[in-house]
């Protein structure tokens, strides 16, 4: 069965039909020698007739070819995966994609005998939220057989992006667009995205940037901002500066909004550590851990690692109207110490 196509394919593939989205990629997420030998001001965008009606089905298929420093050619196929789990002969397609693009190659006389096939680095992209196993060699997907046969048994790679396992550090590392895109897809609050869709306003400006700014604008305005689960109707956004202005002008409805349902959020985990345990108070004391752990996770995502100080004081408070009020300070909070210097002011024990 083909897969369901989502609202990312063709954005995606608006995204990687420009070629600093695609150095970004390689620069900062390819971590292979052999970029350093790459010419990225030659990358050129290749066309795709070699794809089979299967391969279309599933992947739309970006190819660049970019030269080698010192000369000749280095392909570069991006097959982007949308499905929410991996798939299991994802190495025996990339296998087909790479010899159906060696053999368009040869066909159209890009590629003569004397000059040797140029290489080829595909590359799967894939946002799923389960972690991807699949095997990415395909001589691995092959049953046991006989040493003496393995010798005639196809060995092909390709690099994965499992782009909800790149490590936070890794993308805090780099300004690259490619990184601006996977910062979007893990954006959780308003405030995150109206940063990163300011940064994008002041680095996508300028009449060659026109496609790219429009991507961008179209995926927030019918992947980001809905995926939030607190926005209302979202518009058809026709620039960034509207994206960026409609978050101005609702941050505050949003950001009571996100309060609001974290706190109905650990009442409901209170409630039911209350339930569980069959006692009378049962309740009382789930529900303040459940707010306190709302809390603390709203506080770890705005700051990071917490003092050991404000910790304690979040696992040792009894009063659930206390931690409702802090977890209000704590989202119009400007940084921690402003977020602590207002516990002081509450209480005068702490630190």
């Amino acid at each position: 069965m083909g897969k369901e196509r989502m609202p990312h394919d063709p954005a995606y593939k608006q995204f990687f039909s420009n070629p600093e989205m695609v150095e970004s990629l390689l620069r900062d997420f390819v971590s292979v020698d052999f970029i350093a030998d790459l010419d990225f001001s030659t990358l050129e965008r290749c066309s795709g007739s070699y794809v089979t009606d299967d391969l279309r089905e599933r992947h739309d298929d970006i190819v660049w070819r970019v030269g080698w420093k010192k000369g000749s050619w280095c392909y570069v196929a991006l097959l982007l995966e949308f499905q929410s789990t991996p798939d299991h002969w994802m190495a025996l397609r990339t296998l087909s994609y790479t010899t159906l693009l060696l053999l368009d190659l040869v066909k159209t006389g890009k590629v003569r005998e004397n000059e040797g096939l140029p290489p080829v680095f595909p590359i799967v992209i894939y946002n799923g939220g389960k972690a991807w196993k699949a095997p990415q060699e395909v001589a691995t997907l092959f049953a046991p057989m006989p040493e003496s046969l393995k010798y005639y048994r196809p060995q092909h790679r390709h690099f994965l992006l499992d782009e909800s396992r790149v490590p936070g550090e890794e993308l805090d590392k780099s300004k690259g667009l490619a990184a601006q895109l996977l910062r979007l897809e893990r954006a959780q609050e308003p405030e995150q995205v109206r940063q990163i869709v300011r940064e994008l306003i002041a680095r996508l400006h300028g009449p060659g940037y026109l496609p790219l700014r429009r991507a961008f604008t179209v995926w927030l305005g019918r992947v980001v901002l809905k995926r939030s689960g607190i926005t209302e109707e979202i518009p058809e956004f026709q620039d960034l500066r509207e994206v960026d202005a409609m978050l101005e002008e609702r941050a505050a409805q949003w950001k009571d909004e996100y309060i609001r349902q974290g706190v109905i959020i650990g009442e409901a985990r209170g409630e039911a550590r209350g339930e569980a345990r069959g006692e009378a108070r049962g309740e009382a004391r789930g529900e303040v851990k459940g707010i306190g752990l709302v809390l603390r996770d709203l506080l770890e995502a705005r700051f990071g690692t917490l003092p050991q100080s404000v910790t304690s004081y979040i696992a040792n408070s009894s009063d659930s109207n206390a931690l409702r009020k802090l977890t209000l300070s704590a989202y119009h909070a400007e940084s921690l110490q402003a977020f602590i210097d207002q516990l002081k002011k509450d209480d005068t024990k702490l630190m």
